[in-house]
């Protein structure tokens, strides 16, 4: 079964996405603090928080004209903010493997 990501009208497949980030070193940090205003919008199971770990990088996809939109680690987000951690590691797709992710 592939997991999957909904934002509004878009949807990732995450395990897609996952098997390109696989193996890759994390391109960039982020400030999960950045992201608070969207976990409103974003179904987070509380129990899952507190069994994330956050050494594994999120995965972005770049978004045209938006910038880049994090499609995998909601759950390690909101522990992050939760401790009070200031940055997560993530791996960015590139607009090739977005666009496949979407459409797989």
């Amino acid at each position: 079964m592939n997991e999957s990501f909904h934002f509004l009208a878009w949807s990732w497949n995450v395990t897609m996405a996952k098997s390109y980030a696989t193996g890759r070193k994390p391109t960039g940090r982020l400030a999960p603090d950045a992201w608070r205003g969207y976990l409103g919008a974003i179904r987070i199971e509380d129990a899952r928080i507190g069994a994330v770990d956050l050494s594994v990088p999120l995965i972005a996809v770049p978004i045209p004209d938006a910038g880049p939109f994090i499609i995998d680690g909601w759950h390690r987000i909101a522990c992050a903010l939760r401790d009070g951690v200031s940055e997560l590691q993530v791996v960015l797709l590139t607009a090739e493997e977005e666009y496949a992710c979407r459409r797989g």
